[in-house]
């Protein structure tokens, strides 16, 4: 976790495999994580069953374990089943649990709670209904920071589901808001970016 120390932007790069491109068949999410210059991060390797993945689809439960380059643990993400309110708890690689994010209800934005670990929030994170790719991280009601997919060009667009994000984080807040903050942008992929058909 102390790997985020100095970091205030991560490029998120979901990897496809070329069996699930010609099959259309959901395989195991893969994601490269570097910093804007492409200095390697880590990298996240979902952790989920195949009918899970074939029946449920966004819906699923998963953990995601996020990597040093060298495949020492950093942080490990879970999500269990939800039919609407979607939540994913951070823990670190000692399995000290970090904080939740929670899909709250809301007719026309995307709205989540990012919490800590006495449930208290720390940040609300919304996605504006006309502005699909973008997430604003606020607090008091001030942007503050910003997880954002980015184009994956024509071709990754129509044939995969595979995306490019960014997160850029507050300025001086710790690892554990940094990691947990982390933990929110691979639940809106899974949410609003993986296929469900």
């Amino acid at each position: 976790m102390h790997q985020l120390a100095d970091i205030e932007i991560l490029l998120v790069q979901q990897k496809k495999e070329w069996t699930e491109i010609l099959t259309g068949i959901e395989s195991k999410n893969r994601y490269s994580i570097t910093d804007p210059a492409g200095i390697q991060f880590g990298m996240a390797a979902e952790e989920s069953s195949f009918l899970g993945r074939f029946f449920l689809k966004t819906l699923r439960s998963f953990t995601v374990h996020i990597l040093s380059p060298e495949t020492d643990p950093i942080l490990r993400l879970e999500k269990a089943f939800s039919w609407y309110f979607h939540e994913i708890q951070v823990f670190s690689s000692t399995n000290e649990f970090l904080g939740t994010v929670r899909r709250e209800f809301s007719v026309f934005s995307r709205n989540f709670t990012v919490l800590d670990t006495r449930h208290d929030p720390l940040f609300t994170i919304q996605g504006p209904l006309f502005r699909p790719w973008t997430f604003r991280i606020e607090k008091n009601n001030m942007e503050v920071g910003l997880i954002a997919k980015k184009w994956s060009g024509m071709g990754k667009e129509m044939f995969t589901d595979a995306d490019n994000f960014n997160i850029a984080f507050p300025p001086g807040i710790d690892n554990a808001q940094k990691s947990i903050l982390l933990g929110a942008l691979f639940l809106i992929d899974m949410i609003y970016f993986e296929r469900s058909n």
